[in-house]
C-alpha cells in the first residue's frame, strides 16, 4: 500500500480531546493498525493569563472539541476512529472525512517542514524570487525559525539591507 497518510479533523465532546487522542492510538496499537493511523495531535498554544494573583503562562487548546489525526483513510481506520468513546465523527461534508490541505497544515503549524539552507552569514547569494530577482547580496542575518534572511544588496550604488524569505535566496555556484 503506497498511499500517503493525510491529516483529518475529528470532532469530540468538549473536554474529551485527550481521552480521544489516547484511545485512538491505543486502539490502533491493539488492532495492529499503526500502519494506517500514524499520529494524533491536539494543537496547543501558550498564552499568558492575568489574574488577581498576577500573570501566569498556561497551555490552551487552539481548537477545543477537535483532534487532528494523521492516517490513511480506509473503512477499517474510519470505523476505528468513529467508534472511539468521545469522538462524534470526522469533519467533512455528509459524514465523509475530508483531509486538510497543505496550506491548512502549514497555517495550523501541525507539521514543520525542515528547511535546508545552502548558505550562511557572510556568504554571497543571488535573489531568486521577488522584485529584486537577480540581484546579488551578502547574507547579514539568518533566522531559520522565522523563515527570514537579511541580505545587503547594492542598489543605485548604495548598500541596502532587505528582508527576504529563506526560499527567495539561493547560494552562488561556481558555474
Amino acid at each position: 500500500m503506497a498511499e500517503t497518510p493525510k491529516w483529518y479533523v475529528v470532532h469530540t465532546y468538549s473536554g474529551y480531546e485527550n481521552a480521544v487522542a489516547a484511545a485512538v492510538m491505543k486502539a490502533a496499537e491493539n488492532r495492529r493498525m499503526t500502519d494506517l493511523i500514524h499520529e494524533v495531535k491536539i494543537p496547543m498554544e501558550t498564552v499568558t493569563e492575568f489574574t488577581d494573583a498576577g500573570e501566569k503562562t498556561v497551555e490552551r487548546k487552539v481548537f477545543p472539541g477537535y483532534v487532528l489525526i494523521k492516517m490513511i483513510l480506509t473503512d477499517d481506520s474510519w470505523h476505528l476512529v468513529h467508534n472511539v468513546r468521545g469522538a462524534t465523527g470526522f469533519v467533512g461534508a455528509d459524514g465523509k472525512a475530508i483531509p486538510l490541505t497543505e496550506q491548512e497544515i502549514y497555517d495550523l503549524g501541525v507539521e514543520h517542514k525542515e528547511i535546508h539552507v545552502g548558505y550562511a552569514v557572510g556568504d554571497t547569494v543571488r535573489v531568486a524570487d521577488g522584485p529584486l530577482m537577480g540581484f546579488l547580496g551578502k547574507v547579514e542575518e539568518l533566522d531559520i525559525e522565522g523563515n527570514s534572511v537579511s541580505v545587503v544588496v547594492s542598489m543605485f550604488g548604495r548598500e541596502t539591507p532587505v528582508e527576504l524569505e529563506l526560499d527567495q535566496v539561493e547560494p552562488l555556484t561556481d558555474a
